[in-house]
This record gives structure tokens, sequence and C-alpha cells, in this order.
């Protein structure tokens, strides 16, 4: 606001403060996704369930930039850029339905069949090794960017095209890790470790909804969010959540 950043938090009385990652993973239970930061619907974000005064401090358990770390690797949670290229969680019981909508029909692969994928996005995915289940390795974000061909001189918007991938939910972040020195020591920034929801839980998990029209999990996602948050409609819901369907 006039060039100051504002943090929408909440009062440390209110009884929906979010106090650590467990909270917060409790929450996504009930709830089924969540943005890390505020957007077009009111509550509808960490941000705004937490203290302005606990972000950034570095302190693992209060800090919610932190818990994305912690829950980055949870067997309950994915994480990644899934609101309109922005960075967010989905609870594993909600993600297929998630996924079935995002994807529009699509198996990456079928989509590639169809040359319907750029070519960026392939050299991306290739990186991957993917079987024929989606099922594949899992690689730190600044080694996919050199294997890719996005390194000084190569391709160009890497990061634009990896959020594109995650909002189609063929991509997560899978982990956060630090580097490795030659002395086997950890050190510098936490850097996103990337792979496939089919990885973490499995093909048939994740394509457990396609039998249901991506139409229908749309609506499904739209009743979830409503359940918790009566007052958004579909419009900003459309806004907040932001996607452009494979192969559109």
């Amino acid at each position: 606001i006039n060039g100051e950043w504002y943090m929408m938090g909440c009062e440390k009385s209110d009884p929906k403060l979010l106090r650590t990652a467990d909270d917060l993973q409790e929450l996504l239970r009930h709830i089924g996704c969540l943005p890390l930061f505020a957007g077009g619907i009111a509550g509808f974000s960490v941000e705004e369930r937490t203290s302005a005064s606990s972000w950034w401090s570095g302190d693992s358990q209060s800090d919610p930039w932190e818990w994305r770390i912690a829950l980055a690797g949870h067997p309950e949670v994915a994480y990644g850029k899934f609101f309109d290229k922005r960075a967010g969680f989905i609870h594993r019981d909600f993600f297929p339905i998630f996924a079935n909508y995002r994807r529009n029909g699509y198996d990456f692969d079928a989509l590639s069949d169809e040359g319907l994928v750029p070519h960026r996005a392939k050299r991306i995915m290739d990186v991957f090794e993917l079987n024929d289940e989606a099922i594949g390795n899992e690689i730190m974000s600044n080694a996919l960017k050199e294997k890719a061909g996005f390194g000084k001189g190569g391709q160009k918007n890497f990061e634009g095209i990896l959020s594109e991938l995650q909002m189609q939910t063929y991509l997560i972040v899978t982990d956060f890790r630090q580097r490795i020195n030659k002395k086997g020591e950890p050190f510098g920034w936490h850097i996103a470790a990337m792979g496939t929801p089919e990885t973490k839980w499995g093909y048939d998990f994740v394509s457990s909804r396609y039998s249901e029209e991506p139409g229908d999990s749309w609506k499904k996602i739209v009743a979830r969010i409503q359940r918790f948050f009566p007052h958004a409609d579909e419009r900003q819901m459309q806004k907040t959540l932001g996607i452009k369907y494979p192969g559109a």
C-alpha cells in the first residue's frame, strides 16, 4: 500500500490463529487447500490466519515461512504454486479432485502425444525420466534448470514454465534441502526439490477421479471452499485459483 509491504495477519488472541505447522496441517485436512498468501477471498490464506510478527523470524516452530519446509515433505500435503501461480498447499485427500480439474483429462504423456506440450515444458519434464505411470526422479530445482537447458545462454523463462507445470498439477515441491559442501556439510538457502505427485502418492491414487468430468470436479472445489468461506463467490474462486487448461 503506497509502496509499503503489509501482512494481512490476525491478532494473537484470535481463536483461528495458526501457531504451528501441525495446526496448519490439521486445517488443511478440513479445508482441502489453502494459499500461502492473501488473495481475492477474505480469510482464505495462511497469511490471514497467522500473526504478522511471526513471519521470517527463522523459528521453525512459529514462522509460517518455515512451515512450508516442514510440510512440503509431509506425507499428507502437497506444496507448490497452485493458486494463480502463487504458492500454497493441497491436502492429499483433496488432491485427486484438484488434479482432475486442473489437467482437464490429460496425463502429461497424453498431452505430449496430442502435440499440446510447449517444447520448453517438455524439456523440463523429460529430465524426470518418468515411467508410464508418471513416476520418476526427484530433482533439485537448480539442477533441473541446468539439465533442462535453461542455464546461462540457454532456454528462457524457467520459473514461469515451472509454475505452469505446478498449476496443472504435473509437478509439486516434494522437499526443501540445503546444498552440501565438499566437507559434507549443509550450507546456504533451502532449495526446492521437485517431483510428480504420482511419485509421492502413486498413479492410481492421483488419477482416482479421472472418471469424473473436470467440470464436476470444479463444482466440488467450489462447494468445499464455500463450506468454510460462504462469502466467496465462484468468480472470486476462479480468480484466486487461476488456471489455463492444458491443451486450451
